[in-house]
């Protein structure tokens, strides 16, 4: 049985603040592993959200800035380094299936769930591919300024366009990432502490979809979209109204806390 025979929904594009975004993607993980439909989601950040990696050192986050320009700070439960996604330039995808139905390897499963993010840059009429270059880090805390790592970078033309990570629990695999449809430079270093590069080098490491393809983002959103639903065979769906309750009290007590932000210490665990 292929992953197209399982059960899968598409969720649209919906806009989220970053603490509820991260709560959903283990909610859609309770509900997959609890024999639910597997979820395939596109997102916004709203407020813009810096979110930073499982072992991110917070002391590598300007948390003053952030506050003074209304950016939120949450930590997500997937390894690498912290992203700003602001809500124009930031295109955001989550898959979520049952451990058993994906292959054990980490490697293999980031292999087969970014084929969808493949066929939604050439729908956009983007060349991008695996990274074959390991580059050097310019700033190892920001996730589009570290060593790239062909297992799971994006690049376009040398440039990376796009970030992915998983997240293996013991029923469930989460996989999300970051498409970048433009780029705000300042802001996206201005969330971290004295970072050793400017906006021109970002600017050199980084490249977009709006650069590489000139298409809208309303294009560039619908193409995400159409290669999830094409390459799972999914329905449109939505969330339960019990999701999105579990999935508010989650967020308030996990990805709002102090706890988990500032410590790293899960206190629903």
């Amino acid at each position: 049985m292929t992953l197209a025979d399982r059960e899968w929904r598409l969720i649209r594009e919906e806009s989220w603040d970053g603490p509820l975004n991260m709560a959903l993607d283990e909610i859609a993980a309770e509900t997959a592993a609890d024999g639910g439909p597997r979820t395939l989601r596109v997102y916004r950040w709203e407020p813009s959200t810096l979110s930073l990696g499982y072992r991110q050192d917070p002391e590598s986050v300007d948390w003053e800035f952030c506050e003074r320009e209304g950016i939120t700070v949450t930590r997500r439960p997937t390894g690498g380094g912290g992203i700003y996604h602001d809500h124009f330039g930031d295109i955001s995808y989550t898959i979520v299936a049952p451990a058993e139905e994906l292959p054990g390897d980490l490697m293999d499963t980031y292999e087969l769930l970014c084929d969808p993010v493949f066929d939604a840059f050439e729908r956009m009429g983007v060349d991008a591919r695996f990274t074959e270059e390991e580059l050097p880090a310019l700033h190892q805390p920001a996730c589009y300024l570290r060593k790239l790592h062909p297992a799971h970078d994006v690049v376009a033309g040398g440039k990376k366009i796009s970030g992915n990570a998983q997240y293996r629990r013991k029923d469930a695999v989460i996989q999300h990432g970051s498409l970048k449809f433009a780029l705000d430079a300042d802001r996206h270093l201005g969330v971290f502490a004295d970072p050793p590069t400017a906006p021109e080098e970002f600017r050199e490491r980084v490249t977009t979809i709006r650069e590489e393809s000139g298409v809208d983002r309303e294009e560039a959103v619908d193409a995400v979209e159409s290669a999830l639903l094409d390459w799972a065979d999914a329905d449109e769906g939505a969330w339960t109204d019990g999701e999105l309750e579990r999935a508010r009290e989650h967020a308030d007590a996990k990805f709002e806390s102090e706890t988990w932000n500032r410590r790293r210490e899960d206190p629903t665990a």
